[in-house]
């Protein structure tokens, strides 16, 4: 009679070494940069997506919100802190987290990444990087017209072969365009290249206002004092995938329908890309960069005094002064240049 008690304990030990071979190999990858799943692979394990997950979307790993609801239905993001709630150390309503000395910050990990996957949280990240760069941009539309405006982004991408993903929101009435970074890149050139496209866009199709614009993901160029930036929610959060929300979406709107191998074969924009691209977009003329002209050659930042007249500016203009001087848009028809200028 065999002894199944020796056999059973030799398949344990080595059942115990293919695991732990398995996590060297992933690990192998993740460092030499080799993709962790094979293309088209739906049944890749739980580790394989979120590390898969985790080198696409990623902010800061020192810190991660996470959203809450209260009993009269407000809502919001909060940073997940780990003396939350402790007597005698909590003070979250007399201020800000950021200026709470007892502050103590969850890392976002691997398995802050699955409860969120799994719909056990929602996690936001915050995109802009303590060297005030980052690894993705994403375009924030909202309201109703962002289908066609989502359109002619996505048709503006194919021309100039951008690699895009466009993610429904999680109300599903909006959509994060989402474009990825390798290595990390300044935040001031991945926002002139999100505002590059938008430009682009809209000169493609003059009859598309993109009033569905929201903002960028970053919204900052640097780390703001007292703050780190801006945050986003990530997506594939599975209560709201459940609704078809917060989902990577084609051209006809439809979900894909392996949402993982659509992201395996997501490709990331280098600095020399986004610099072409940016060139490109904008025919050579840089966003915020004023050309000297001569003679009678139109200065772009200059209006034509044909096209408008002083009817058609409001009545009140809101200026805000922080690293720049910012003018909201509110009332000034399309076809009067809005400038940003440095004070």
């Amino acid at each position: 009679m065999k002894d199944t008690g020796g056999l059973l304990e030799k398949y344990q030990v080595l059942l115990l070494e293919n695991r732990a071979l398995k996590k060297e190999v992933e690990l192998l990858k993740a460092q030499l940069g080799i993709p962790l799943m094979q293309k088209g692979e739906s049944q890749a394990s739980p580790q394989e997506k979120i590390r898969l997950f985790m080198s696409l979307f990623k902010g800061r790993d020192d810190v991660y919100a996470r959203r809450w609801e209260n009993k009269a239905g407000k809502w919001g993001y909060s940073p997940v802190c780990l003396n939350e709630w402790k007597p005698d150390i909590y003070r979250k309503p007399a201020g800000k987290c950021f200026d709470c000395s007892h502050a103590s910050y969850a890392v976002l990990n691997e398995r802050a990444i699955e409860d969120h996957l799994r719909g056990n949280i929602t996690a936001g990240i915050y995109p802009l990087l303590q060297d005030e760069t980052c690894c993705f941009l994403a375009i924030d539309l909202d309201g109703d017209t962002w289908q066609k405006d989502v359109s002619i982004l996505r048709e503006v991408c194919i021309d100039y072969n951008i690699p895009v993903a466009i993610e429904r929101s999680r109300s599903g009435d909006g959509a994060h365009v989402w474009f990825f970074f390798e290595p990390p890149l300044p935040a001031s050139i991945v926002r002139r290249f999100g505002s590059a496209l938008l430009t682009s866009s809209m000169n493609k199709r003059h009859e598309i206002k993109f009033r569905s614009y929201d903002r960028l993901f970053p919204n900052q160029d640097t780390i703001p004092k007292g703050g780190f930036g801006n945050l986003i929610a990530l997506p594939l959060q599975k209560k709201v995938r459940e609704n078809g929300n917060s989902v990577f979406i084609d051209g006809d709107f439809h979900p894909y329908k392996d949402q993982w191998a659509f992201l395996y074969q997501i490709k990331k924009l280098t600095e020399s890309d986004v610099n072409r691209l940016i060139k490109g977009l904008c025919n050579g003329n840089e966003l915020g960069d004023l050309q000297i002209t001569t003679g009678d050659e139109v200065k772009p930042w200059e209006p034509s005094r044909s096209s408008w007249s002083r009817e058609d500016v409001p009545e009140r203009i809101e200026l805000v002064r922080a690293n720049m001087l910012y003018i909201k848009k509110a009332g000034f028809p399309q076809r009067i240049p809005v400038p940003a200028q440095r004070v």
